[in-house]
């Protein structure tokens, strides 16, 4: 699992949640270890720590299943079945078929612009858009794919079950979160307040690593593509200014892996021009996502990384006035030192690019209107209305419109 998330406090533990309030679930090899305690109105997935092996195993599987249909359901899934396919036949090409009938892997994407990537141990591997739209191509991206794989096929999240279902911490957390949160707010705290054995948990991501870059060799990648794969991770932490991400220390840290991968990468593999990398492959199965993505970063004002988004977008699709109708809205919701005039470029030439595009013609005319230069404001306007007349924000725009008479500002 690779994690970068900010720290919140809400009470007394810690929590470790993606920071906007919709996304309130914990993923990952934890994660579900802590959906086996769960909640008051759902007695069958009480803890037992007399199971047998089979039968934890049993009950990790039912309650992941569970965990799946929440998320299914949460609307915070990306739809788009020609990438999902995609996705798909790389774990095809990555996963043996002996292995393939015991443990069939599945790719879902998640809308979400932080880096990250989680695994069920039922098989579904769910993948951020943030850090599909990041990766420079499909080798990146088999190695991380094969990486939650390996949590899966190895069965990472029974080992760290059975290891944690009878310590006494793990129950007392279990019974003081279950009386303030829900199943997933219960998640979130548990995963913040329990202080579980680290060492143990980081044995695992060093296998999946490891197992993870064999397997995707194997199938003829690069996995020196995961040196890169990780730069990204590491100038995601420098650009958004987080501390260590890693859920209680259980990822090795962020220095020691880019160790690991050189080592591994200088000791196992060479640089070798037959080895897949597909990156034009890659970047016309994903583009429609990066920009996608880039309006979450906005959404989250994230506006770097917004920014970088669409331009990498316009680097593939260049006259998309959409991207630089986004790269408009990232310098006038910025709002520093000349962004307006900035913002006005883009939008001409999202206007330019794409006429019948009533957004960038709104934005035009609300930034004119600000600026008392109402004169100048009207004509775009009235394009904007004229484009899209069932506008969302209709009965705002003709309100300006009526202030705006020929006679008055600019």
């Amino acid at each position: 699992m690779i994690f970068l998330m900010t720290q919140r406090a809400i009470g007394k533990p810690v929590l470790f949640l993606l920071p906007y309030g919709r996304m309130q679930f914990i993923v990952g090899v934890l994660a579900l270890c802590l959906l086996a305690v769960g909640c008051s109105s759902a007695p069958r997935s009480a803890v037992n720590p007399n199971l047998t092996l089979q039968e934890d195993q049993d009950q990790l599987l039912r309650l992941a299943e569970e965990e799946q249909k929440i998320l299914d359901e949460s609307g915070l899934l990306y739809r788009d079945q020609a990438l999902e396919e995609y996705l798909n036949e790389i774990v095809r090409r990555l996963q043996a078929a002996e292995i393939s009938a015991k443990t069939p892997i599945q790719v879902i994407v998640v809308e979400d612009p932080y880096l990250n990537a989680f695994a069920l141990p039922n098989g579904v591997i769910y993948v951020h858009t943030g850090i599909l739209a990041r990766m420079d191509n499909e080798a990146q991206l088999a190695i991380l794919l094969a990486h939650e794989m390996t949590h899966c096929t190895r069965r990472h999240a029974l080992r760290v079950y059975q290891r944690l279902k009878n310590k006494p911490a793990f129950l007392a957390a279990v019974r003081d979160t279950l009386n303030q949160w829900g199943k997933l707010g219960a998640l979130a705290s548990l995963l913040g307040s329990t202080g579980l054995t680290p060492g143990f948990t980081q044995d695992l991501e060093n296998e999946a690593d490891r197992v993870g870059l064999e397997l995707a060799s194997a199938a003829g990648y690069d996995s020196c593509e995961a040196l890169k794969l990780f730069a990204h991770l590491k100038e995601e932490l420098e650009t958004e200014n987080l501390k260590e991400p890693f859920l209680f220390g259980t990822h090795p840290k962020l220095a020691k892996r880019l160790k690991y991968y050189q080592a591994f990468c200088e000791n196992h593999f060479q640089e070798d021009a037959d080895k897949i990398t597909n990156t034009e492959v890659f970047l016309a199965k994903i583009h429609p996502l990066i920009l996608d993505n880039a309006w979450l970063d906005l959404k989250r004002g994230r506006f770097r990384s917004a920014q970088r988004g669409a331009e990498r977008y316009l680097a593939i699709q260049a006259d998309d006035g959409r991207a630089y109708y986004l790269l408009g809205e990232v310098f006038r919701q910025r709002g520093k030192d000349n962004d307006l005039q900035k913002a006005k470029i883009y939008y001409q030439q999202a206007i330019s690019r794409d006429p019948a595009y009533a957004e960038p013609y709104r934005a035009m005319g609300l930034i004119y209107y600000k600026e008392g230069q109402k004169r100048l404001a009207r004509p775009f306007f009235e394009s904007c209305l004229s484009l899209a007349p069932n506008i969302s924000d209709k009965a705002y725009i003709e309100g300006y419109l009526r202030k705006c008479t020929p006679h008055e500002g600019g």
